[in-house]
């Protein structure tokens, strides 16, 4: 295992907040911030994701199944919600999102090192992974995804931009629910369940059980974390992604994703033209998303100011 570390920059007036330091074994990525895990890039999984995702207090923002399993208040089900993570559900026939035939997206390696920037105030760590969506032995789409990590007081955001080729003939993105930017989120911000406690709001206004299928900005889930606290976990559409605003998979059990391709399976009347999207050999799409987790209530994570200043 190999450590990448910044020094810690000197101050006389006050100490440093949130350092990050990394540390890599193969294609896995274990990052601290002030010492303390928040999240590791897992490889070895049938898909990449984050997980867990941490609060700065040390509580998990991400359910723990599968990879903790009898975790109390958990619900030991979908085994496909891997913490944070993207993938698509029916992309040239093949399902990716259950992943029951075989499918996978392999890390092939990280592009450079990660590059890490601790400040006084505020300190971010960035990294790119090239990845093939394999149908057992065929590529069927190619990515290079960039996240990047930012701590911030009582505020951590992950961007993450996903640059899909199709590398090897046509690809289909098929219209179905079943994808694609998603996040399982902890028992207690959930809206049923044993301690569940959690709300869901988005970026027009709409609530909880409502939000399902309705194209939006943003959708915050928000409630107490496992210890009681205030938290908001929000994804960001970005303006420049295809279909914006997006539709959104959010339910009441902790499911959170963000899906321009399946209109149709949501039933919007609304959207004019074929849902399937199609990129034609060589052509590639780019997408970009943020992820917000915050320590505070909706008012204090001031999601509309966040998303404009993403948008720019």
């Amino acid at each position: 295992m190999r450590l990448l570390h910044t020094a810690l920059l000197v101050s006389f007036i006050l100490p440093l907040q949130a350092e990050i330091k990394v540390a890599q074994n193969d294609n896995n990525l274990k990052i601290e911030i002030d010492g303390a895990l928040f999240t590791e890039y897992h490889s070895d999984t049938k898909l990449p994701c984050l997980h867990p995702l941490m609060s700065p207090d040390g509580t998990f923002l991400t359910r723990q199944f599968p990879f903790e399993k009898g975790v109390a208040g958990e619900e030991n089900d979908h085994p496909h919600h891997i913490g944070f993570w993207f993938t698509h559900g029916r992309v040239n026939g093949k399902d990716f999102w259950h992943g029951r035939g075989g499918e996978k997206v392999l890390t092939k390696g990280f592009v450079g090192e990660p590059v890490i920037k601790n400040g006084k105030d505020r300190s971010s760590v960035s990294f790119t992974v090239d990845l093939d969506w394999m149908a057992k032995d065929k590529r069927v789409l190619s990515e290079q995804r960039t996240y990047t990590i930012v701590a911030e007081g009582k505020t951590r955001t992950i961007d993450v931009t996903c640059d899909l080729r199709a590398s090897d003939g046509e690809v289909v993105f098929g219209d179905t629910k079943e994808g694609s930017f998603a996040i399982r989120m902890a028992p207690t911000l959930r809206l049923k369940g044993k301690v569940a406690k959690g709300q869901i709001t988005n970026s027009e206004g709409v609530t909880d059980g409502e939000a399902w299928g309705k194209r939006a900005k943003w959708v915050a889930f928000h409630g107490p974390d496992s210890a009681g606290t205030a938290t908001v976990v929000a994804i960001f559409d970005h303006a420049t992604n295809l279909r914006h605003p997006t539709w959104w998979h959010a339910r009441d059990y902790g499911l959170l994703t963000a899906n321009p391709f399946g209109p149709r399976a949501f039933g919007d009347t609304e959207f004019k033209g074929k849902g399937d999207f199609t990129l034609k050999n060589g052509e590639s799409l780019k997408q970009r998303y943020r992820l917000v987790l915050h320590q505070g209530d909706l008012a204090s994570a001031k999601l509309e100011e966040q998303w404009k200043a993403f948008s720019k």
